[in-house]
């Protein structure tokens, strides 16, 4: 009879010989018999082992839709952004008078206005009347170069005065508000030594006309009715980038490289999947 204090297993391994234990052993290990005791470990190492080779195909399927999906995202992100990037920009534009300055023998936007700017003596005012993005960045230029020597060579120096080229571009017939605007032209003015673009304008380009909250709406007259108006996308006339100064639109390189990279992550995404079979 077993002592309270003696584990079953050992009572009945007591009359078992040491060689013949370790014969049983070693048959039921080479031939994975089920009776008799295992080696410490041996059964659960097995049954991990098992476990492991069983879920192998779940979690490969689960990597593999994983990857499906997350290439599916990928495919469909670079088709809107491909869809936006050819859309045409449906943003409104205004029909303006844009003020500019020549610098470095280029049209520079007007970062102040011409009632703020006071110009140098020599320098060159440009102005250009067109249906332009809000951002005047992208507004159209003055289509005539602010050469100063050739707008001012005959205009003479006086004293305690200065001279100041001014270039005004009335626009094309597409820009016009319903009447034909002016042709091209440029004018010398000869202003006191503080006087501001404002003034140079109006001495040589009168009249002028302003909104009531100080907007510049007409010059020489023109257009005679307008301000600022609003279009839309629709209204807005198409551009001819030459005669803007603007390029023509060509690939979005930003929507190349984004399509690229996604590209290469789609591609590393099915490798690692094909990794885990």
């Amino acid at each position: 009879m077993t002592g309270p204090g003696t584990p079953r297993g050992r009572s009945a391994g007591a009359g078992t010989s040491a060689g013949a234990g370790t014969s049983a052993g070693a048959g039921r290990s080479r031939r994975g018999g089920p009776a008799g005791a295992e080696p410490a470990g041996g059964t659960a190492g097995r049954a991990r082992t098992a476990g492991r080779l069983c879920a192998d195909p779940q979690r490969r399927r689960r990597a593999l839709a994983a990857a499906a999906r997350f290439v599916a995202g990928l495919i469909a992100g670079v088709l809107i952004l491909l869809v936006l990037g050819a859309a045409p920009a449906q943003a409104a534009g205004y029909r303006y008078w844009s003020f500019w300055k020549w610098s470095d023998g280029a049209w520079a936007y007007q970062q102040q206005g011409p009632a703020v700017y006071v110009p140098q003596d020599g320098s060159v005012d440009g102005w250009r009347f067109a249906v332009s993005p809000d951002s005047g960045q992208d507004a159209a230029r003055p289509g005539a170069a602010g050469d100063f020597a050739a707008i001012c060579d005959s205009t003479a120096e006086q004293p305690g005065r200065k001279r100041v080229a001014v270039v005004l571009d009335f626009g094309s017939v597409a820009d016009a508000p319903g009447e034909t605007p002016p042709e091209r032209r440029t004018a010398c003015g000869v202003v006191p030594g503080n006087a501001d673009s404002a003034e140079v304008l109006a001495a040589v380009a009168p009249p002028l006309r302003y909104d009531t909250n100080g907007l510049l709406c007409a010059i020489a007259g023109y257009p005679k009715a307008g301000c600022g108006d609003q279009l839309g996308a629709a209204d807005r006339p198409a551009t001819t980038g030459a005669a803007d100064g603007k390029h023509s639109s060509g690939p979005d390189i930003g929507l190349i490289a984004g399509g690229a990279l996604v590209a290469v992550l789609a591609g590393g995404a099915v490798w690692q999947a094909r990794r885990r079979r």
